[in-house]
């Protein structure tokens, strides 16, 4: 075996449509995202005596809660391997940002331990794994823009959206995505935020969790209002659960006028970030 490195990248979901409540606790939903290529954590493999995983970021669980640990024993116990590898994450993505950072490690681990043990598993059995580890994990094992239904699993090629370039915000604190679903059926608009669905020359962009992390978090109602009444800003939503509020601007250099601004007015401490997603073309 020898050593590699994966880039594991965020997303963010251009449109995000909550229909149901299913049978088994997860939502029906109809999202189309996109990735974030500059804005991702690295994983590092290499040959070890036995099973290893460390992370650089000790807010996070080390051991079997992590979902790079969780990846791990899912492709074991599918391709009847016991792993004898390192795995080091690097973090770069927030965590509790809506940006899908852990998903996005569990896919980048199942095609590093694939590829490293001379992919044992089809692509097929890959993506079922994908789909039991998480929603948003199976979206992660392919390039480009994509449709997403079911509760996430079922991922489907988007073409001809355009590389964007966005400004990301994200205060201090994080959201659970599952608090943001449990609160999405009871939950009720704030009196003048707008939740309408924004339509741009780059399609409609809406997410229907904005209204239960909103009535949560009304900051980051503040936040998206803000980013609209900008001049500088074609779009602003809530990223995917949150507590990201981010941005597509009608220039990359608007990106550090804006930023500096939001320190100023909204937040000194707030995390920013700036660069484009990932285009796709037919």
């Amino acid at each position: 075996m020898n050593p590699l490195t994966l880039e594991a990248p965020a997303k963010l979901n251009l449109s995000l449509r909550v229909l149901a409540k299913r049978d088994d606790g997860y939502h029906d939903i109809d999202t189309v995202m996109v990735k974030l290529p500059l804005l991702a954590d690295r994983l590092h493999f290499a040959p070890a005596a036995t099973f290893a995983f460390a992370c650089d970021d000790p807010a996070l669980p080390d051991d079997e809660r992590n979902l790079v640990v969780k990846a791990v024993r899912a492709f074991e116990a599918a391709a009847k391997i016991t792993c004898k590898c390192a795995i080091s994450l690097q973090k770069a993505i927030p965590h509790g940002a809506g940006l899908g950072g852990g998903s996005s490690d569990a896919a980048s681990t199942l095609l590093g331990l694939n590829r490293l043990h001379d992919e044992p598993l089809a692509p097929a059995q890959v993506a079922a794994l994908a789909a039991a580890l998480g929603s948003d994990v199976a979206f992660f094992l392919s390039p480009g823009a994509a449709r997403c239904t079911g509760r996430g699993e079922h991922v489907v090629p988007v073409f001809k959206i355009p590389a964007l370039p966005v400004l990301l915000l994200k205060p201090a604190f994080g959201i659970a995505t599952a608090d943001a679903y449990a609160r999405w059926q009871d939950s009720s608009p704030l009196p003048g935020i707008r939740y309408d669905a924004q339509d741009t020359p780059c399609g409609t962009f809406v997410n229907d969790l904005e209204r239960p992390v909103f009535g949560k978090h009304r900051f980051l109602a503040e936040v998206k209002s803000w980013l609209q009444d900008r001049k500088e800003t074609v779009a602003a939503l809530l990223a995917g659960s949150g507590s990201t509020v981010f941005a597509v601007l009608n220039h990359a250099d608007d990106a550090r006028l804006v930023a500096d601004a939001a320190r100023m007015v909204l937040d000194p401490g707030i995390w920013t970030w700036a660069g484009t997603t990932e285009g796709s073309s037919a």
